[in-house]
Formats: structure tokens, sequence, C-alpha cells
């Protein structure tokens, strides 16, 4: 198979499989030794048989932008991202140390609130928080875990650090095709995983279901979980149905849901009420409630809230938990770290400039040419600047909203992140990828072995995100050949 020689002169990105001189770095010579065995009409049409899997098998995602909700298969890069278990290990332990600071910070948000009282963290940023409940406040859940479910974004800058790029605490999604990426590569080169030590990823379902079920208000039964979407239309509901089927739970909607007058849960079924212990909610806290968020809310369970502050069911994540899950908080995690774990962070922060001070706002406002700028509560890749590859008109309109409301936004260097061969036009050619791993708490920690990696397959985009033209790969973690 070819490797586009060309593109790769033009890219001074750190390549995740290949070193300078295009060789193949140790922890992927295997995948390699083996690819150059396959000609290239037999790799192709392993691509397709990729393809055809893919179809067969239903894995979509729902873009929204398009007229109407289009249902797209999931775009699938057959050349996995590969990385020594010596590399994954620090990065694993980096990612747990980091969510159970942030579980400490949030409970501490909602109950004494020392960090700010010690003057770690800033009343103002608090006060600013769109994601801040004040119907949670006093409340500790179980193991004082709000977000029992974190996705953590991870990028590599071309000097070879790893940086979070940001933490998803709210209702991160990915993970089910984090799991059938594994499933379709091990369908179309099973003898690659006869021959290589890769670490599994399928413990995941099991390993959410023991996390779910350790939330439980009755421990000594067996849990009753549903797993609460929107329904159909939702672009992730791909991931609800698979979830809930792989985990053995109920699969449920608002409507199949109602809170009794003992404020406890209760699913209908053909058999009358059944009570429900968990509560895997993957809708937002503002439709979570009627009688608590948004009264028009038909997603939703009324009484919900109760039920949970009474202890009468678990919920994650947690309501509330998103106040973590802002960018602005983002950049204070280290201190966050220092502060309630009295560690040094594992895992390095992107450097940040906070709009909220004077200071660091005029800096942004005269390098928005050089800088990326985010909004705190965006996601998706949505609402963001990309300063380099903007149009001076619309770095001018991103200083009208910047003024307008400064805490709302943050700035960072534009990273060049790290590249990895991808299946072009019948070349290998560099792509833009970052790293989703997930990172389960409540009373014990686990992080998944790799991730979810999500590739930019437009040249020279940044922007990984498959509503905007990204798409995935599987992520090997191997045993070094040292071990």
């Amino acid at each position: 198979m070819e490797i586009a020689s060309t593109e790769y002169a033009a890219v001074t990105a750190y390549d995740e499989l290949l070193d300078h001189s295009l060789k193949p770095r140790s922890a992927a010579q295997p995948f390699f030794d083996y690819l150059n065995s396959l000609d290239s009409d037999e790799l192709l049409a392993r691509r397709e048989a990729v393809e055809a899997t893919i179809m067969a098998m239903g894995i979509t995602f729902t873009i929204y932008s398009e007229a109407g909700n289009i249902d797209r298969a999931w775009p699938f890069d057959v050349i996995p991202r590969v990385m020594g278990r010596s590399e994954w290990d620090p990065i694993q332990a980096g990612l747990k140390q980091r969510l159970k600071a942030l579980n400490l910070f949030i409970n501490d948000l909602y109950n004494e609130q020392r960090i700010i009282k010690d003057g770690i963290f800033p009343a103002e940023v608090l006060e600013g928080s769109v994601n801040f409940r004040k119907q949670c406040i006093g409340v500790t859940p179980r193991f004082g875990v709000w977000a029992h479910v974190c996705g953590t974004d991870l990028v590599r800058d071309k000097d070879g650090t790893v940086y979070v790029l940001e933490d998803n605490l709210r209702v991160p999604s990915g993970v089910s095709y984090m799991l059938e990426n594994r499933q379709i590569m091990k369908r179309i080169f099973p003898e690659v995983f006869r021959t290589t030590n890769i670490l599994p990823v399928d413990d995941y379902p099991t390993q959410l279901y023991h996390t779910l079920a350790a939330l439980s208000p009755r421990p000594g039964d067996q849990p009753v979980i549903v797993v609460l979407t929107p329904g159909i239309y939702n672009s992730a509901y791909f991931e609800h149905s698979y979830l809930a089927q792989q985990m053995g739970a109920f699969l449920v909607e608002g409507q199949d849901l109602l809170v009794g007058v003992d404020d406890v849960v209760y699913m209908k079924n053909i058999f009358g009420l059944q009570r429900v212990d968990v509560i895997y909610r993957r809708i937002d806290d503002n439709f979570l409630d009627p009688e608590a968020f948004s009264p028009d809310s038909i997603l939703g369970v009324p009484g919900l809230m109760r039920a949970w502050r009474k202890g009468n069911v678990g919920i994650a994540n947690a309501p509330g938990a998103g106040v973590a899950d802002d960018k602005v908080v983002y950049a204070f995690v280290p201190q966050i770290i220092k502060y309630y774990l009295d560690e040094e962070p594992i895992l390095a922060n992107v450097p940040s400039y906070l709009c909220m001070y004077p200071d660091q706002c005029e800096y942004v406002l005269n390098n928005l040419d050089k800088l990326v700028v985010k909004p705190a509560n965006e996601s998706g890749g949505y609402g963001m600047l990309i300063g380099p590859r903007a149009t001076q008109e619309e770095r001018d309109q991103f200083a009208k909203l910047i003024r307008a409301n400064p805490r709302n936004y943050m700035a960072q260097p534009t990273l060049e992140i790290s590249t990895a061969p991808t299946l072009i036009d019948g070349e290998l050619a560099p792509r833009h990828l970052d790293l989703r791993p997930f990172v389960l708490q409540s009373d014990k920690l686990y992080a998944t072995t790799g991730g979810l990696t999500r590739v930019a397959l437009r040249k020279g985009s940044l922007v990984v995100n498959s509503s905007q033209g990204g798409g995935s790969k599987d992520t090997w973690i191997v045993e070094d050949t040292s071990c």
C-alpha cells in the first residue's frame, strides 16, 4: 500500500504510526508488516467489506443540519490508530486522576464550596455557569460521585505531548462506535488479532453495568436499570439502544416512567408498574423533570428530581454534573487536582486564555488570527473559531461576541494536532485526529484501554466530528515487544 509521500512532505505534525522517515513506529510495525502483505486490490476489497458490514449492522449517526433528520452510515477508516501499552498506562492513570478530582470538585460546589472559600476557584466563574443547578444544592449522591461516565478528549501536539482538550461530563457519547469499530476490525483483519496482542475494549458494557448497579438504592436486590433516551430522532439513538441491549437494561422514554406518591420511580409494563433503581439518562438536565427544570419538557419525568434527592433512584450522570463540563472550568482543572488530591496533574491542559480577565481578553482580541476561540458550553465543534483558518469578517464577528459576553469565551493556541495514515483514494494520506477514552466512576474507577479515535477525513481539516465530515478509526493499545 502506497504512502502519499507528497502529502506527508507538507505536514509537520507528529504522526501516530509513522516516524519522520515514514517508517512505522514500533507499536505499529506488526500491522504494517501485515498491510504490506496485501496488495491494493485486496485492501480495497476489505474496505468495501467494512462498508457493507456497517450497513448490515445498521451503525448510523444522524445529521440535523440537512433537510429533515438524515441517518448516515458510520464513516470508518480501516487503518487503526496504534499505541504501545507503556505509553498508554500513564495516560490511563491521568484520566482516572482527572475524573476523581472533578467529582470531588462538583460535590464541593453543591455543598460547602471550600475551593471557593480558600481562593482557589473564582466565585464569578460559578456565578456565570449556565450548568450550575440550584435544584442540586445540598445533595451528595452515592459515593459522592456526580459524573459517572466521562468522555475525555485528548490530542497530541507536534512535539509529541498529549494534552487534554476537554472533559465531557454531561451525556458523553461515542462509546458504542468504539465497541463496534473493534468488532468490525476483528471481522476484517482476524489474522492480525490472532498474531498481535491487542488489548480488549469489549468489557466496557459489563463495566458500565457494574458502575450503574452500584448506584442502586436497593443494593441487596438485582437492580432494575433503564437507559432514558429522548427517542429515535436523537442523533445518538443507535448508541442508546446498543448499550441498553449490551447491558440487559431497559430502553425507555420519559412517557414510560412515572414517580409515585412514595417518590419512587416506576416503569410501566404489560404487568403493571415495576420499580426502577438506576437511570442512565441520555437527555440534558433541562429536560429531565418538568417540575424542576423546563416546564414544557415532554422528554422527562415529572417528580424525578424529588425521587433522586430522596435517594430513591440513582441517576447517571447526576443532574448538575455539567457544572464541570465548562471550557472555562477546564482551565482550572490542574489547580482542582492539586487542591483535592494533593497531586501533580499527570495529563497536561492546553494553555488557555480566559476572556473574563481583561488582560487575557485583550490578548485574545489582538491575536484572533493565531488562536482557537471556544464558547464555554458548546459541544460537537460548534460555535468555535479557528483563527488561522477564519476570514477577517469571521474574526471581527467573534470579537463582538467576546466583548458582549467575555465570561462565555476562552481561547487556546492552535495546536498542530497529530495525524495518522488514513486510506484516501487508494493511498495512505495523513489526516488529523483526536482520541476520546471513556472513564467510569461509582464505587470504583475504570478507564477504557484506548477509546474512540475520531479523524478529520478532509485534507488539512482539524474538525473530527462526524456531523461535520469526520470519521473514526479503531484504537489499538498493544503490548510492547519488550514486555
